[in-house]
């Protein structure tokens, strides 16, 4: 199976661009969904995150966001040991969901495919980008948060060029409709190497 990973900074618009591509018929695994769902629902993955953040990380054995929000953006060396128990899980949760997909190919979106290296298990990577305003605009918007949390956020990812050196190819995400011709575009040619064996 064919694995195209999907990226983008907070904001980016990346799960919007996601949904051109389930339009056209293929499956699209959302990683920082999926991660949050297991993180409420797998009980191994709960205990390691309380002795990871202590017993405030859930309220009534669901995850309280703003608590481990507070705990990991102020430090990368927790956000790494949390990505670090948490990442392991979805992958082998991803993996379990490709193997029954039948679609030509998948599609896996993550926030931080290259900075956790989820990018080594793709044949082919996206990622999208948009004006840092537009995206601070975007996520205070959508997250009811402040400039100052946003920026904090973006802080922790990799800038777009770092990405960028390391994507196949790049879409930006300014006018919704170029995007859409730029993912048909993506479809196409993943469609043909596809056809002729994924050279």
């Amino acid at each position: 199976m064919v694995v195209v990973g999907i990226t983008g900074g907070i904001g980016s618009g990346k799960t919007t661009v996601s949904g051109f591509f389930k339009e056209l018929g293929i499956p699209v695994y959302i990683a920082d969904v999926e991660a949050k769902l297991l993180m409420n629902t797998d009980k191994q993955l709960q205990q390691e995150i309380i002795n990871l953040l202590g017993k405030e990380a859930y309220v009534d054995g669901v995850l309280n966001r703003p608590f481990i929000a507070s705990k990991v953006f102020n430090s990368k060396k927790m956000l790494s040991s949390l990505n670090a128990i948490v990442h392991p899980a979805v992958r082998k949760h991803f993996e379990e969901w490709v193997s029954v997909q039948k679609a030509p190919y998948v599609m896996q979106e993550a926030a931080i495919l290259f900075e956790n290296g989820g990018y080594k298990l793709c044949d082919f990577t996206i990622l999208i980008t948009a004006p840092i305003k537009e995206r601070i605009s975007r996520t205070i918007k959508r997250d009811g948060t402040t400039e100052n949390e946003v920026i904090k956020r973006m802080k922790a990812q990799w800038s777009d060029d770092r990405k960028a050196a390391m994507a196949d190819v790049v879409i930006e995400n300014i006018i919704l409709e170029d995007a859409k011709k730029a993912v048909a575009r993506i479809h196409t040619h993943i469609m043909v190497r596809i056809s002729k064996g994924w050279t």
